[in-house]
């Protein structure tokens, strides 16, 4: 059964008819041709596919289409303004936080939530006192970006540009 849909992907609309089984990321891909996210394992454990979902980072591959309409998508290609790339993309250049680049459009979107959640103060499972401000530390930074995989093992340069990046 085909819905229609209106998706503001990187803030453009845009209107489309899916099946209502269809994810967030074939409707992406498939139908509107934007490809930043990927599709890496499409279960829901490697998150190549990582988006911002009206704000939140969700995994686009398990999210269905029809339960996004009129919500607002941003992949990695809208993080920055145009020609100027957001501060987590160009730290993630600037430390090499990239080998492949399959994984990064996720890493840094992912990245951007992950700093959005601790700017509001959600605890993570590492986090020492939940009732006191987030400290993004290392070991924080691992655990909250561990939802994303990076197949070449560029971790410890990735990590370090999401230090600068908060800075």
């Amino acid at each position: 059964m085909e819905r229609p849909v209106t998706l503001h992907v990187d803030g453009t609309a845009r209107k489309l008819s899916v099946d209502t089984r269809t994810t967030l990321l074939d409707a992406l891909r498939e139908q509107l041709a934007v490809t930043a996210s990927k599709k890496g394992c499409d279960h829901g454990q490697c998150g190549a596919c990582t988006v911002l979902l009206d704000g939140r980072r969700v995994l686009a591959c398990l999210v269905l289409a029809v339960t996004c309409d009129r919500s607002e998508v941003t992949t990695a290609d809208g993080l920055g303004g145009s020609g100027s790339p957001h501060p987590v993309q160009r730290a993630l250049l600037e430390h090499d936080g990239l080998q492949c680049g399959y994984c990064t459009p996720g890493q840094a979107c992912s990245a951007v939530g992950m700093l959005d959640e601790a700017k509001a103060g959600w605890p993570s499972a590492v986090t020492e006192d939940p009732r006191q401000n987030v400290e993004l530390t290392e070991d924080e930074i691992r655990e909250r970006m561990s939802g994303n995989l990076c197949r070449c093992g560029a971790y410890p340069n990735i990590v370090a540009a999401l230090r600068e990046a908060i800075r």
